[in-house]
């Protein structure tokens, strides 16, 4: 039987590793994409959450290149560590099953600059992926040699944007070759944008993909605070008051999936780790024993949990919001299949407010709640008193000294009448405010 992908005319081994991650069907942006970027055609893709975009440029680049040129072939640029990580974890899976070797290397910010520098002294990636500060020092100091690469990505240029990297892509892109590919991909595209795309894309075909659901109805989408909490433990209790038939748990990066899986072992529960420092081998064996549910609990990063496809998950976990938002939508989409129920619960802190207003606007809602003495309870919304605040503002949008001083008497002195007098002084100087308009 073939392979949906294999319409695409892709390589054996790339059929092979997407079959491996569990893909079955590709999905409107791969459909729409994969074939612009085969003819090499420059491309803006733009996208919301779930898109499944990062395979959809992955794919057709990878069956571009030449494993016998040891040379730079494909530049990928991300605006944060973790999104750039996420790619070097999707490449490598794509260039472990290559018959050939594929080099794929991640250059970082944070990460040891002059080992990176020794080690391209005796070797050039085929695919270099990367932070844009940490690729520019490289190239700069002609240590990662860029300028043979024919195809480069630009990911997320709306956020390389706002976190001012775009200059620093500027530079990158000015060092490959003038008749290159260029692939930028993007949810919005600011007016500020405008001129890089027109300095390096040739007539750039614009592919716009709307996603057609969200979550499904039949999943709860729980939401809970961590602030002062153990996450670790939240997590165990979730598990263990829940009685999920089989729980995926979702961390960011392999650290932190050891981290949470050493934590729940601890308190005595069998858990699978998987994560791209697994080898390949051992991935296999513990997705052959998750299949055959010898586990209840499983740890993961995103990528390395694309193979775990079962109808019966019933509880997804976020300990950490995805630094990527597309994988929300992966995360979740897990559970609730096939009309079952399911459970998601997203795990935040202060600093994920932001992270948690863009899934939002993505149509996404959440139910606030709290672990209260052994129980998941309904909890207030984080943003009550936001709102509370914007309310009051709308009424009183102006501070006035006078009121303001009636007000603060009024706290140490209140005598029957003192409100009333407030409201009648406010009203008096309403009605002389639209005297003066009138004149």
């Amino acid at each position: 039987m073939t392979h949906p992908f294999e319409r695409f005319n892709l390589n054996e081994y790339l059929i092979e590793a997407i079959t491996e991650i569990g893909f079955k069907e590709p999905t409107d942006i791969q459909k729409k994409i994969i074939p612009e970027i085969s003819k090499g055609r420059d491309l803006i893709g733009q996208s919301q959450t779930g898109s499944g975009k990062t395979h959809a440029f992955l794919l057709p680049l990878f069956n571009q290149i030449d494993p016998d040129k040891q040379e730079v072939q494909v530049v990928i640029t991300a605006p944060s560590r973790e999104l750039a990580d996420q790619l070097y974890q999707a490449a490598s899976q794509l260039a472990e099953h290559s018959p050939k070797e594929i080099t794929v290397q991640a250059y970082i910010g944070g990460t040891d600059k002059n080992r990176q520098i020794e080690r391209l002294k005796n070797k050039q990636p085929h695919v270099a992926i990367g932070t844009p500060g940490r690729m520019l020092d490289l190239i700069e100091a002609n240590a990662l040699l860029t300028h043979t690469a024919p195809y480069m990505v630009v990911d997320e240029a709306d956020m390389t944007l706002d976190m001012g990297f775009l200059e620093d892509v500027d530079k990158i892109a000015s060092r490959l070759p003038d008749k290159g590919q260029m692939l930028v991909f993007s949810a919005t595209i600011p007016q500020k944008l405008q001129p890089f795309l027109k300095k390096y894309m040739q007539n750039p075909i614009i592919i716009e993909v709307e996603n057609e659901t969200v979550i499904a109805d039949t999943v709860e989408n729980w939401l809970i605070s961590t602030k002062g909490r153990n996450e670790i433990e939240l997590i165990y209790n979730l598990l263990t008051i829940g009685q999920p038939y089989l729980a995926l748990i979702f961390a960011n990066t392999k650290d932190r999936v050891d981290e949470i899986a050493s934590g729940l072992k601890q308190q005595g529960l069998d858990v699978a780790v998987i994560h791209g420092g697994v080898t390949s081998r051992e991935r296999r064996r513990v997705m052959r024993q998750i299949h055959n549910l010898d586990y209840q609990y499983v740890v993961a990063t995103d990528l390395a949990a694309r193979g775990i496809d079962i109808e019966g998950i019933s509880h997804v976990i976020n300990a950490e919001v995805p630094q990527d938002l597309d994988f929300f939508v992966h995360r979740v989409g897990r559970t609730g299949r096939n009309q079952l129920k399911g459970t998601a619960i997203t795990l935040y802190g202060p600093d994920d407010e932001k992270d948690i207003e863009v899934i939002e606007q993505k149509g996404i809602t959440f139910q606030p709640k709290e672990l209260k003495n052994g129980e998941i309870v309904d909890t207030y919304d984080r943003k009550r008193r936001e709102q509370r605040k914007g309310q009051n503002q709308k009424v009183e949008n102006t501070f006035d000294p006078e009121i303001h001083g009636m007000r603060k008497k009024a706290k140490k002195n209140i005598k029957p009448g003192y409100k009333k007098k407030i409201e009648r002084k406010k009203q008096e100087k309403r009605k002389k405010a639209n005297r003066l308009k009138k004149r």
